[in-house]
């Protein structure tokens, strides 16, 4: 889940389970950011990151990534899925926020972002 430190465990890093998620997760679009998702049968939720050239140079790249690791280690996230976040073009000239927001809006249409409702 994410929240908290992220260990090794909370990333996708094989080229075969990327595949997996291309190929079978379900796909939420947002002008910065395209989200493929799929359960997995883990009691922990596993996010990837895919940021291309057309992103921008190196530097550009870099800081879309690390700004996606962020919000993926400070985003509650229901345990038991595999995410792949996608950047688009538009995410190099993207700050935090904005970032932030994109990612929350499509796990919340996925319906995987975990709600606290607070009851008065």
């Amino acid at each position: 889940m994410g929240g908290g430190v992220a260990g090794k465990k909370e990333y996708i890093t094989s080229p075969g389970d990327y595949r997996l998620v291309y190929n079978q997760g379900s796909s939420w679009t947002c002008v910065l950011l395209v989200m493929k998702a799929m359960p997995n049968s883990s009691a922990v939720s596993r996010c990837g990151l895919s940021v291309s050239k057309k992103v921008g140079n190196a530097v550009n790249r870099n800081r879309v990534k690390r700004l996606l690791r962020e919000i993926w280690r400070s985003t509650p996230v229901i345990s038991g899925w595999d995410i792949v976040l996608i950047a688009r073009p538009a995410a190099s000239t993207a700050g935090y926020a904005d970032m932030k927001k994109a990612v929350e809006g499509l796990l919340r249409r996925a319906d995987i972002l975990v709600t606290t409702s607070v009851v008065v």
